[in-house]
């Protein structure tokens, strides 16, 4: 009986560095960038941590108030190297960007509505919300569009971000 504990106690110890690995070995959230780019990017959570940050206070869906703070989606898609300020031009205009989500939810911004040379509307990559991290279903990242009147387009557990040219 004794050695049978003790194989038992031996077997806890020689497995738990294994559990521990597949714990760790979990990825951490990451946000991908593409399509008519010019530099795709994979941005982890602690390059988006490094990026300048903005808050913007909007009302939620209760119509509660809420800060959310992130990275503006316009200088996302500038480091990715999207046809944004003087390179949005000509067949440029008819571009939109695809969010979508890890539920399969999309939606659809035109390119020059993010653009601030063609409108004062701002849209964010929001990471927090009243300086917390989002709560789980919401996050770990959320496009919140303050200028819609509906938040349908406030995309939750956003995780692709696409850029597309109409030819």
């Amino acid at each position: 009986m004794k050695n049978i504990f003790l194989a038992l106690v031996a077997s806890v110890f020689l497995t738990a560095p294994g559990v521990a690995q597949t714990t760790a070995s979990v990825e951490p959230a990451s946000l991908i960038i593409a399509g008519a780019v010019e530099r795709p990017l994979e941005l982890k959570m602690s390059d988006l941590e490094k990026m300048p940050h903005t808050r913007v206070e909007v009302k939620d869906h209760d119509g509660n108030p809420a800060t959310y703070e992130g990275v503006s989606l316009v200088d996302l898609l500038k480091a990715a190297g999207a046809p944004v300020g003087e390179k949005l031009r000509g067949a440029g205009m008819a571009s939109y960007v695809l969010a979508q989500a890890k539920d399969g939810y999309r939606v659809v911004f035109a390119l020059p509505e993010l653009d601030p040379e063609f409108t004062d509307a701002k849209a964010l990559v929001a990471s927090a919300l009243n300086g917390k991290p989002l709560p789980e279903g919401q996050g770990p990242l959320r496009i919140v569009a303050p200028q819609d009147k509906r938040p349908a387009r406030w995309i939750r557990m956003l995780q692709r971000i696409e850029v597309v040219k109409i030819p």
